[in-house]
């Protein structure tokens, strides 16, 4: 990373050289530039880390939650489904929020809010205050998600697969710590649920610090004396247009197959995610598995994501086809289903880990996302289609899934209906992995 670095920064001083001025400034900017970059690099890291702390953090407490708020098994499954409605109905306005306000503003008021309604929602006094402050939470959570494709495109374009795998990384690392580390931290807190949930507000509060240097960055690449200062990855200056192009249309990503099949296998992909990290350790303790044990199985889950989160993008933008790789996460994910069925304790640690593997199907869903379009507008265009359209689809899942525990009163209709999704999940990612653009196909 830090080689790349420091050739992209040498690269950009050198592209400043042709105006007459450059030998008096090259000096000061390059500076400038490689400590920018560095502190959008940590910004983008400990954005990633709050991106789902506030959903599996609930999920490892989920049964003292229901009987402290005295919940159902349908207003549970409601709650699952919060975090995709909220992604879906929030998401779609990061596009038009970026191009107002500018992306590192949006991202920060995006941390603000996460800390925010992580601290209130475990006192908010009901479901519908807890509901409401998940809700705020899950707002800033939202537009995050939409950006951070965007920023890697804008600012890193030599670089989507090692910093996709960055901060899907950082992202798995956090889901993994807070499934893990949430039932310690609540018995170290005195066993109340509330300051449980609300400890991760702190995590929040530091991500917010790195994002307030690109707050007054309306532009993305002007500082207040008019240096490219935002320019951390070298080439063209972000979202910079010339000739033709500035007068291009809006590009009408409903016209595009690749974008309706990658929106799909989103959808999918997040319903498994939303499921597995709202439900799976209740799976686990209905079985017989203690409330640690059964959080410290989510957080094998999640922690899976770690490495193969940096792995899968770098390898998936090697490929002319990422199908491939979708097929093997999708047979893992099948695997996984089975054995939650059969042996839901005996071979929990094997499930565990084959449920983690499959749901890498998210850094990959992120990198197609930046690889099956041209700019950072498509880009931008199509991450707000792929993941509104997507969490929408989402949304049922969750609270389905709920609702058959509850009238069933097992988990054989659930996990059937989990393995039945993976199908049309990797018939749809296929589709969504092949060498297209989303500009091509909405152009014809």
């Amino acid at each position: 990373m830090a080689s790349e670095e420091t050739r992209t920064l040498t690269s950009a001083t050198v592209d400043t050289s042709t105006a007459p001025e450059a030998p008096e400034h090259t000096p000061r900017t390059s500076p400038t530039r490689a400590w920018t970059t560095r502190l959008l690099v940590l910004g983008i890291v400990l954005a990633a880390l709050n991106l789902r702390p506030a959903i599996t953090s609930l999920g490892a407490l989920l049964e003292e939650v229901r009987d402290g708020l005295g919940m159902s098994g349908s207003v549970a499954g409601l709650l699952t489904s919060v975090p995709p409605l909220c992604f879906a109905v929030f998401g779609v306005t990061a596009p038009r929020l970026a191009r107002r306000f500018g992306p590192g503003a949006v991202v920060c008021a995006g941390m603000v809010a996460i800390a925010t309604g992580l601290v209130i929602r475990p006192y908010a006094g009901g479901t519908a205050g807890f509901l409401a402050a998940s809700a705020l939470a899950l707002m800033g959570i939202a537009v995050s998600n939409v950006l951070m494709p965007v920023i890697v495109k804008r600012y890193f374009p030599d670089r989507v697969g090692s910093m996709t795998g960055l901060y899907s990384m950082a992202l798995a690392l956090g889901t993994s710590t807070a499934a893990a580390a949430t039932v310690p931290l609540t018995d170290a807190l005195g066993g109340d649920w509330q300051p449980g949930l609300a400890v991760w507000a702190v995590l929040a509060v530091a991500a917010i610090l790195p994002w307030t240097a690109f707050v007054r960055n309306r532009d993305g690449h002007r500082d207040g004396r008019g240096a490219d200062t935002a320019r951390p990855a070298g080439g063209p200056t972000p979202g910079a247009t010339h000739g033709p192009a500035a007068a291009q249309p809006a590009l009408r990503v409903t016209r595009s197959r690749t974008a309706w099949a990658l929106a799909v296998f989103f959808g999918l992909q997040a319903t498994a995610a939303y499921i597995t990290m709202g439900w799976m350790p209740q799976i686990f303790r209905d079985a017989g598995v203690s409330a640690g044990s059964a959080g410290l199985l989510l957080a094998v889950t999640m922690v899976m994501g770690v490495p193969l989160a940096f792995v899968i993008p770098r390898v998936a933008t090697r490929l002319p086809h990422q199908g491939p790789i979708v097929l093997v996460l999708g047979v893992c994910g099948l695997a996984g289903y089975a054995g939650l069925y059969l042996a839901p304790a005996g071979g929990a640690w094997a499930w565990a880990v084959l449920l983690g593997i499959s749901n890498c199907a998210f850094p990959l869903a992120l990198t197609m996302v930046g690889m099956r379009a041209r700019t950072s507008a498509g880009v931008a265009q199509l991450s707000a289609f792929a993941q509104s359209t997507g969490y929408l689809i989402s949304i049922p899942g969750p609270l389905l899934v709920g609702v058959l525990y509850q009238h069933s009163g097992g988990w054989g209709l659930p996990i059937a209906l989990m393995a039945a999704l993976m199908v049309p999940q990797m018939v749809m990612g296929v589709v969504a992995g092949r060498n297209r653009t989303v500009e091509d196909e909405a152009a014809r």
